[in-house]
């Protein structure tokens, strides 16, 4: 399935930071919406900005617009605030992208484990990120430190337990 663009990718102004202060708002809720659908679309988790520049969602080779650097790291900033950005570093140039923040990864895990009759049942993070049982979970794929923090929700919330097993991890539902 390839990934829609919004009506606004096609726009020039749309690459160039607005100053009136309602619109740059909007276009920065555009740009936001659409940084974390494409990479949503694209399974991404970590994003490097240099290379986010070059990327197809920065950069519109059709029109010839691209961003620049600073103005994705005001997106960035914006995603920060929002709780769907982590910095990786201290200089701000890679991050952790969460399209779904970590309860909301949590809630769809335990739904699964629930609607499957799986509560009292210990998984390794393997089998719930890339297990046969899983494969058709949006949670399929889903990396370990955000699997991991996806659980330490849920554990706070007393529906799981996070078990160390020979240097790996396991879960286990309530």
């Amino acid at each position: 399935m390839s990934f829609e663009w919004p009506w606004q990718y096609n726009f020039p102004p749309f690459f160039t930071l607005q100053p009136n202060v309602d619109t740059r708002q909007k276009q920065l809720t555009a740009w936001c919406s659409l940084a974390l659908s494409y990479c949503r679309h694209q399974k991404l988790y970590t994003l490097d900005v240099m290379e986010a520049q070059e990327s197809p969602v920065f950069n519109n080779k059709k029109i010839q617009r691209k961003l620049s650097t600073d103005t994705i790291q005001v997106i960035f900033e914006e995603l920060r605030k929002k709780g769907n950005l982590e910095w990786i570093d201290k200089n701000k140039t890679r991050c952790l992208i969460m399209w779904r923040r970590p309860e909301e990864w949590g809630k769809l895990i335990y739904q699964w484990v629930s609607n499957n009759g799986m509560t009292n049942s210990v998984f390794t993070l393997y089998e719930l990120s890339n297990g046969d049982d899983t494969e058709n979970e949006e949670f399929h794929g889903l990396e370990d430190w955000l699997l991991l923090r996806s659980l330490q929700t849920l554990q706070l919330e007393r529906k799981a337990e996070i078990i160390t097993l020979n240097e790996s991890k396991g879960v286990k539902f309530f």
